[in-house]
């Protein structure tokens, strides 16, 4: 009954996707991150040195990065871990292959795009996520665009009418979403995967990662990222090796595997010769759209798990989203996609005559290189990004979902449905999972990218002040910009 009626609103979706992720939307995306790298001169590139020392080469040298006093608070790395927990997904395995199957290679550039200014998208939303954050009732960090959109907006003459509205819209969507893009297509994916590798029914699969699920999840964020702070780690460090190994035994196919990347992303016609504008478009509008299923910059998702980090500058946390978004679509989808350009197999078609797309594909490309074992490999690291994926979007709900009711009844409910869905998702049709995701992806987006343009004049104060605090040196007693609350920016300067 339920796979009936999403069948039925098929075509509906696809519809209202079409709108959803028209020319307006992607504008709006790629104009967000284009205008906040050009305000902040570039603070990804030339402050990139900076940015490393304060995240991933901190992790070796501050214990504050890996520890928390706030009992009730995670850490940095956690914070970072759960995030990328939420990004990295089947997005960087079977979204990679999806993007290179219908736009071909030059969608991978598209995506590079993307993840580029998506990277001062995903720092200014951040940054906005930990200076409007706010304690709740259990003594908790409570944050998210929810919050600097009824407060930020609410200072703002004449958008004061938006503020309100725009939180409950994007906690509706962010809650909606993740059932589509942090649920199903996890659970489908990770379904397809175990099927064709192990011949494990979708069913069982299904029921199986709803129990280990459902367990992690109801020890609430806590638990989560001390779960996630392991698998993430863990899964990232084996996945490169591997497709690394992949890249260098076909290394003289590299350079051509980089040739039709760039070709196909200006709709050049390696057969025809000429341009080619339908090409053109399809690998841009593909290679947005997996760019931000991948790395989520300017959905505001991730800033609902940092805003729960034991830390007092935003500017930090948002560093943090940074180097996520570096590594999860920078170099970990860039490697999936290598992995298939220089084997060749993009195009194989399977038993029945149809072109392999999604997992499967990855799959055969593992094959040219590992043989038997490439399925089993693949279906592995499926299964630990997908069942990563699931925990850090369960938090995202929960979050979102406490805003709108803040009533532990109501969040054991989303849990729990939460659990029945993975169940269903397993047993779904990709291709309509992967629309849902990709029109609750976009409404999603509206309210927040909105937002941060509106807010940009704070996020940019706040970076200068940190700058001439900790980067520039230049100006003494500067007053911290911690927090937009008094009580609270007393609290964390303390």
């Amino acid at each position: 009954m339920i796979l009936s009626f999403f069948e039925a609103v098929n075509n509906m979706n696809t519809a209202v996707n079409n709108i959803v992720w028209g020319v307006p939307m992607l504008a709006l995306m790629i104009g967000a991150g284009v205008y906040f790298t050009l305000r902040s001169r570039f603070f990804q590139v030339f402050r990139a040195r900076h940015i490393a020392n304060s995240t991933i080469f901190a992790i070796f040298k501050k214990k504050s990065v890996t520890t928390v006093k706030n009992k009730k608070a995670i850490s940095q790395f956690q914070a970072m871990a759960t995030a990328l927990a939420g990004a990295l997904g089947t997005g960087n395995i079977a979204g990679v292959a999806t993007a290179i199957t219908i736009g071909g290679p030059g969608a991978i550039f598209w995506m590079w795009i993307s993840a580029f200014f998506g990277m001062m998208t995903g720092y200014s939303e951040n940054v906005l996520g930990m200076y409007y954050r706010k304690k709740n009732a259990a003594g908790e960090w409570a944050g998210g665009p929810m919050y600097y959109l009824s407060h930020g907006l609410g200072e703002k003459r004449g958008l004061r009418v938006l503020a309100k509205p725009f939180a409950v819209l994007f906690a509706v969507f962010c809650v909606l979403a993740s059932f589509g893009i942090g649920n199903m297509t996890q659970a489908n994916s990770i379904a397809t995967s175990l099927e064709a590798s192990f011949s494990i029914h979708p069913l069982a699969t299904g029921i199986a990662l709803a129990a280990l699920v459902g367990v992690v999840i109801i020890g609430g964020v806590k638990r989560i990222a001390a779960v996630t702070e392991k698998i993430v780690p863990f899964m990232a460090v084996v996945y490169i090796a591997l497709t690394l190994f992949i890249c260098f035994a076909n290394i003289k196919e590299i350079p051509a595997a980089f040739t039709s990347i760039f070709r196909g992303a200006f709709g050049i016609s390696a057969v025809a010769g000429g341009v080619s504008g339908a090409m053109l478009k399809e690998a841009l509008t593909i290679g947005l759209k997996r760019g931000v299923f991948s790395n989520e910059a300017g959905l505001g998702s991730s800033v609902l798990v940092h805003t729960s980090a034991d830390v007092q500058e935003p500017a930090i946390q948002g560093m943090w989203s940074i180097f996520e978004i570096f590594l999860d679509t920078i170099l970990m989808c860039s490697l999936t996609a290598l992995a298939i350009l220089t084997t060749g197999v993009a195009g194989t078609l399977n038993n029945a005559g149809e072109r392999l797309d999604g997992a499967p594909l990855v799959a055969e490309a593992f094959s040219k290189t590992f043989g038997g074992a490439s399925g089993s490999i693949v279906a592995v690291s499926v299964l630990f990004f997908a069942f990563a994926t699931l925990l850090g979007w369960s938090f995202f709900g929960t979050k979102a979902l406490e805003y709108l009711v803040p009533k532990k009844g109501a969040i054991n409910a989303y849990k729990a449905l939460f659990v029945v869905f993975i169940v269903v998702g397993s047993s779904m049709d990709l291709s309509l999972v992967w629309h849902i995701a990709d029109t609750l992806n976009g409404l999603m987006a509206f309210p927040n990218l909105i937002g941060i343009l509106a807010l940009s004049g704070t996020v940019f104060k706040i970076t200068r002040n940190y700058s001439d605090r900790n980067i520039k040196r230049k100006k003494k007693n500067v007053k911290p910009m911690l927090s937009a609350f008094p009580n609270l920016n007393t609290e964390q300067n303390t």
